[in-house]
């Protein structure tokens, strides 16, 4: 009996710390490009929203290049330092370009030694039936020698692992004060595999979101536990359900990459760099093919949150589809980075703004308002908003109360575990 009474004040308890509102975060991938995006917008949401620290939510979920950034934000690492470290150049931007660029080489060597193998074979094969298999037929194994990526990622691990090493970070996902989450896709299932959840968080965070970001035929598939796994955008956008499943009551997402339209982009830019996007030749094919389809598939995902989490608000942040600066951008370029993350910073804020009255009601209900004395400022750049003088937290003891709140449940986990035991 004082076992079951026990239990029932553990029961209250839980439900009165689940009263207080939970906020997540999903951000879906894009390349280094979204990446740069994300930074810019949530520099814009942490500039404009009062009542939330984004590098103290409830839940982060990334996928692609969105791992990066939410990794680094469940690491305590701010919207303004990620700036530091992956756009700004200089001594600080330690995430260059040429990261993402190096030659595969351990991938192209290991295929150059299989092809003798493979040749010898192939020949073998026509030999034993010349005039019933045909040369393209039996040499068609040599695609068996081709490397399966051209980038080398391991650099982009490395890379992550001494970030994640720095005092006051972890590279385990079990050591976070806060849930994260990384969606890869294994390749020989297709199935999408989330790190970080039970039984996948033993996987160190920078092998997750190497896996998660390896675009297959860019980077080669990353080998996890046996397994191998590639891009975790292949299946879904944003895996916005993966927070929502964690209970969440708000969940902001952002998407960096949509369609282009060319038509609305001309009145505001007049003459873009291509008359149309067929001139720009297949890059740009692929890329408009590759968000249009990537799009499509979010909005559903989007509609189909609505229904099954009736209980939580998922409110979406993404560039307009005229947005010729995020769709042409030289992402390979210093100048076009900074140029970028501050096209990004201005439109979130116009954003905001456009939605202020439908947005403003819903956030409220969760402690978070709009700074409207920033927002209503024209001449605000996102260079302001990394020299806030403010503090992380404008409620007092935001991040003492959250913190005592995880002590407490985890404490009541134990609780429950000795109370089954015992009983």
């Amino acid at each position: 009996m004082p076992a079951q009474v026990t239990r029932g004040r553990v029961a209250r308890v839980r439900k009165q710390l689940r009263a207080r509102p939970s906020v997540g975060l999903a951000l879906a991938g894009g390349g280094p490009l979204g990446g740069i995006y994300e930074v810019g917008a949530l520099l814009a949401l942490a500039d404009s929203l009062d009542g939330i620290d984004f590098t103290d939510l409830d839940v982060y979920v990334g996928v692609s290049s969105g791992g990066f950034v939410a990794a680094a934000l469940a690491n305590g690492l701010s919207p303004a330092q990620m700036y530091r470290i992956f756009i700004e150049d200089g001594a600080d931007a330690a995430l260059t370009p040429e990261i993402f660029l190096r030659p595969a080489l351990g991938e192209f060597a290991r295929r150059a030694l299989s092809l003798p193998g493979i040749l010898t074979h192939a020949t073998l094969q026509y030999l034993r039936d010349p005039f019933h298999r045909g040369v393209m037929e039996s040499f068609a194994t040599l695609s068996h020698a081709m490397p399966t990526g051209v980038f080398d990622n391991s650099v982009i691990d490395a890379f992550l692992t001494g970030l994640f090493s720095a005092p006051g970070r972890t590279n385990d996902f079990r050591r976070l004060p806060r849930k994260l989450f990384l969606v890869a896709t294994n390749l020989d299932t297709g199935a999408s595999v989330t790190f970080g959840a039970h039984g996948r968080d033993h996987v160190p965070i920078s092998r997750a979101i190497e896996a998660s970001a390896a675009l297959p035929g860019l980077f080669p598939p990353v080998l996890i536990d046996g397994e191998h796994y590639v891009d975790g955008a292949l299946n879904k956008t944003l895996h916005a359900s993966v927070a929502l499943d964690q209970g969440v009551d708000l969940l902001l997402c952002v998407n960096p990459l949509v369609p282009f339209d060319a038509s609305r982009a001309r009145p505001r830019h007049g003459r873009l760099s291509v008359d149309s996007l067929n001139q720009g030749g297949l890059p740009l094919v692929l890329s408009q093919t590759f968000r249009a389809i990537i799009h499509s598939r979010m909005r559903v995902g989007m509609e189909k949150y609505r229904r099954q989490y009736p209980d939580a608000d998922v409110v979406l942040f993404e560039p307009d589809r005229e947005d010729a600066d995020m769709f042409f951008a030289n992402i390979f370029s210093y100048k076009q980075r900074k140029h970028l993350c501050a096209s990004a910073y201005r439109k979130t804020r116009h954003n905001l703004i456009a939605r202020a009255q439908e947005m403003s009601p819903q956030l409220a209900q969760h402690g978070i308002s709009l700074r409207h004395d920033r927002l209503d400022d024209p001449h605000r750049h996102v260079l302001h908003a990394l020299d806030d003088p403010r503090p992380l937290h404008t409620r007092p003891g935001v991040s003492d109360v959250r913190q005592a709140t995880r002590d407490l449940s985890h404490t009541l986990d134990q609780l429950e575990r000795w109370l089954a035991r015992a009983h």
